[in-house]
């Protein structure tokens, strides 16, 4: 073999570790020795070996699971390649290319062999750019390939999102990372995990070009570098990070030297930051070693953002944005919990307890860092501002060719009538499909004749997602599968519960694969046989064959069954997958639980609790699963939140010294009764505040077996103050749809009206536009009017807007041209200190006397219902 090359320089220490977890990895997935392992003797170089044992030395279990080493060594010699032919290649010092090249894995997408695929089609387009320009126009070519859509937390592969043109910012930015490392430039996905202001998170994307990283919004270009809707919302953020999925001795500060991949913390790159100590002391007062779970409110609700533990001195240290951040630590001593304010702070000391609080009622706020200026870092000429939207304007019209390649409603109707199915649901699933709308229209001219209607009812069980990246050969083997269990085992059971529960192939959030066909073979008809007699003989089987290895996956996901299997080995949550996909391949309606994913199966029309041996439900927990209590609301009738479930209303059961949320439909939280497994709770109730602090009211109480437990359903206490802020000026000119001028003065609602200005080819714009469209009710039921404006370069989206008919009947789009500036005419009385700056979207409250009452700028969830709440409490 050729000697090595300076890509894979790699220190004594790097070697030794790289080697060492290679053996673990090589010993754990002996069952795929061949598959996986075998591929080292095609090596053709030093390099080539090296960087294979790399990839497999830190690779995530469940790629163990699903993927075969020859996938990988193409993906090697495509980046050796690359960086070969690059201008720049020469300049990536070989620690960027090992971590930011080199990786296969962004985050838990599917993996694809697509690097080679990107570089033919971008290269040509930046191969004479320096660096930075090359970053700027590759982010063009993914919004060419790509805007933004909110969706399930699977993330697709590039060439999915590809296929969609829709996506959400973690797709968005694995499509960007992916597209960048496929030219030869660093790149590396970058979280913020939760807001500390708002719901949801964000992730956007770093690239290096000649000795610094620079940020950016993957698919939504910007005429520089550096520049992002998300700047100012970043400067709140709480902790900023990324994960490279090996051990990692560069420069950046360190979140999480886990064994298997390191968290570098970001957040002082964005945020102003502060570093706390956390003291976790038993009930004697002594220091003591625990895991600490650091949260914020989000969802309504405390999630985790980062999970460390402490050292032997019982302290753990952690640098974070200027905001309250909630600590719960646990350990085999006990449990113990706390707020701290970060700013005014310098960390926190928790004292363990063994005590579960019940009857209790405690109530605190959690208040994220404080609302940044709007100072522009970056300054762009008008000129460059132009050619910008030109080019933006380009890659939205290329966008918009491809989507018109999609299968249309008339090709849905024509589709329906040769099928015999009903119009409506066929046009249902082939609009969800979009790219992959022509593969989904031949798999139901191929199987509904002999299916008829259940090769329909097969696509509408499967997630929205499922229908862009699932094939005839998968979608086949499902359905005639499952339609052998109905004939010969299943005759009498509900068609709803076998929808559900035998012919569904989606579990959770792993990829679909072609997985019936494979077990039933791999199983054999004898142990189908006892299964089916015996649904206790399937768990047996598992126990005996299969391992349950924790620890070993950073990224949020699971193997398919069919990896799971061919391992024997994977994490808790693969195993229950791989459970649920055997039963239901051989006939047992079986499930993850929808509140907390506890598998089960079904017998005798009702859900039994599987008990693993390992103890996914402990022996004792799994006798108290299997006993439900109930929880009567007592609702507080005075009180003005609607109840909301993952907004305002959360439920969160006591285990292992935390608690972990329950996930339940937003109208379950609402039922009278609501049946619970005996054990101890906490009801979170919430109410959000403008500037993003959050009033917050925990109501601790148990659960019993067989028993009804009254729990008060109440709100923290806030009285709202609506100043009045300006007089509006309404003095301006706005063109309609139909081209007619309006005079800003008589468009108004006899209750007020609402300015709002918007982007909507942009995430935060998008976020808005939904929430109006979810509350179209509420809002056409006030005599409010909606003015929207849009920017005349982004006109062309309203009509599509218009043409969709979801937004309230109340709301009017208007054209913004670059001479009417209706935002500063409007709000020109608005004192200095409360102006805004260009944050989109920006709404404006204005009452029925013509006055501004409420002001919102940039990206936060929850801008429509704010708004809506102003005009309850000022119309009391």
């Amino acid at each position: 073999m050729s000697q090595q090359t300076r890509w894979l320089t790699l220190d004594d220490k790097t070697k030794w570790q790289m080697e060492e977890k290679f053996q673990y990895k090589r010993e754990l997935a002996k069952g795929k020795e061949k598959e996986l392992f075998g591929i080292l003797n095609e090596a053709q170089t030093e390099d080539e070996k090296r960087a294979l044992t790399y990839l497999l030395a830190y690779m995530p279990l469940n790629d163990l699971a699903d993927y075969d080493g020859a996938l990988f060594l193409n993906h090697i010699r495509e980046a050796f390649h690359i960086q070969s032919v690059v201008p720049w290649g020469e300049r990536v010092p070989a620690s960027l290319f090992l971590h930011f090249i080199l990786p296969y894995r962004i985050n838990n997408e599917n993996i694809e062999d697509i690097r080679g695929v990107f570089f033919d089609e971008i290269y040509p387009r930046v191969q004479d750019l320096s660096m930075a320009d090359a970053i700027l126009e590759t982010n063009h070519w993914c919004h060419e390939k790509a805007n933004y859509i909110g969706n399930d937390p699977r993330t697709v592969s590039p060439l999915t999102l590809i296929r969609t043109a829709l996506g959400r910012c973690g797709e968005q930015s694995t499509l960007a990372v992916a597209a960048l490392r496929s030219i030869g430039i660093p790149a590396r996905q970058v979280y913020t995990p939760l807001w500390a202001h708002s719901d949801s998170n964000h992730a956007w994307v770093e690239a290096w070009a000649d000795g610094k990283w620079y940020f950016f919004g993957a698919c939504e270009p910007e005429p520089k570098l550096n520049q992002g809707w998300f700047e100012n919302p970043a400067k709140r953020a709480m902790l900023i990070h990324t994960k490279v999925g090996a051990n990692y001795n560069g420069p950046e500060a360190i979140t999480l030297a886990h064994p298997w991949y390191s968290e570098l913390n970001l957040t002082n790159l964005y945020a102003d930051t502060k570093t706390i100590q956390v003291r976790i002391t038993d009930e004697e007062g002594q220091p003591t070693q625990a895991k600490v779970q650091f949260q914020l409110f989000n969802f309504g609700g405390l999630r985790n953002i980062l999970v460390k533990e402490t050292d032997e001195q019982g302290t753990v240290a952690l640098t974070l944005g200027l905001g309250d951040v909630y600590i719960s630590a646990y350990s085999a001593k006990g449990w113990g919990f706390g707020k701290c304010a970060v700013k005014t702070t310098d960390g926190i000391t928790i004292s363990l307890t063994k005590e579960i609080p019940v009857d209790i009622q405690v109530d605190f706020k959690m208040v994220p860092p404080s609302a940044p200026s709007n100072e522009a870092n970056i300054e762009v000429t008008a000129e460059e501002r132009q050619k910008h939207n030109d080019r933006v304007k380009t890659g939205t019209n290329i966008r918009a060719s491809y989507e018109a390649t999609f299968l249309t409603e008339e090709d849905a109707r024509k589709l329906a009538d040769e099928c015999s199915l009903p119009k409506t649901r066929v046009w249902e699933v082939l609009k969800k499909a979009r790219g992959n709308s022509h593969e989904i229209a031949a798999f139901l001219k191929e199987y509904s004749k002999p299916y008829k209607e259940w090769s329909l009812r097969l696509l509408e069980v499967l997630n929205e997602k499922d229908l862009t990246d699932t094939f005839r050969p998968t979608l086949a083997d499902h359905l005639i599968q499952a339609m052998i269990v109905k004939d010969s085992i299943l005759p009498e059971l509900d068609d709803e519960l076998f929808a559900q529960y035998i012919l569904r192939p989606r579990v959770d959030f792993e990829m679909l694969t072609s997985y019936r066909s494979y077990f039933l073979k791999e199983f054999g008809v004898e142990n189908v046989e006892a299964a089916l007699n015996h649904p206790h003989f399937l768990i047996d089987f598992l126990d005996r064959e299969f391992e349950v290895v924790e620890g070993v996956n950073y990224f949020r996901g699971s193997a398919t069954p069919i990896g799971s299997f061919k391992l024997k080995k994977g994490d808790t949550l693969s195993r229950d997958i791989l459970f649920v996909a055997l039963a239901r391949t051989i006939g047992i309606p079986a499930r993850l639980e929808p509140s907390d994913k506890r598998p089960q199966y079904m017998m005798d029309g009702s859900w039994k609790n599987v008990q693993f041996r390992d103890g996914t439900i402990e022996t004792k927990a799994a006798d108290i699963m299997d006993q439900i209590g109930f929880v009567l609301w007592e609702k507080d009738e005075h009180a003005a939140e609607p109840i909301k479930y993952g907004e305002n209303v959360t439920i969160a059961r006591f285990e292992k010294g935390s608690y972990q949320s329950l996930f339940f439909k937003f109208d379950e939280a609402e039922q009278q009764k609501l049946a619970l497994p005996a054990g101890y709770y906490r009801l979170t109730t919430s109410i959000r505040l403008n500037d993003g602090t959050a009033l917050i009211r925990f109501r601790y109480f148990q659960v019993k077996a067989n028993e009804d437990t009254t729990v008060p359903l109440q709100f923290p206490k806030h009285v709202y103050d609506v100043p009045v802020i300006a007089e509006a000026n309404l003095d301006y000119q706005a063109e309609a749809m139909d081209g007619t001028m309006l005079n800003g003065a008589r468009h108004v609602g006899a209750k007020g009206t609402t300015f709002v200005w918007i982007e909507p080819d942009r995430e935060p714009s998008k976020h808005l536009l939904r929430e109006l469209r979810e509350m179209k009710a509420e809002w056409e039921a006030l005599d409010v009017q909606i003015n929207g404006f849009i920017r005349e370069e982004k006109w062309g989206t309203a009509q599509q807007l218009q043409a969709a008919g979801d937004l309230p009947n109340n709301m009017m789009l208007l054209k913004e041209t670059t001479s009417e500036d209706s935002l500063n005419t409007i709000g020109q009385a608005i004192p200095a200190d409360k102006k805004v700056g260009n944050e989109w979207p920006i709404v404006y409250v204005v009452d029925e006397n013509q006055q501004i009452r409420h002001i919102s700028e940039g990206y936060k969830l929850g801008i429509s219902k704010e708004v809506f709440d102003v005009y309850k409490q000022i119309s009391e």
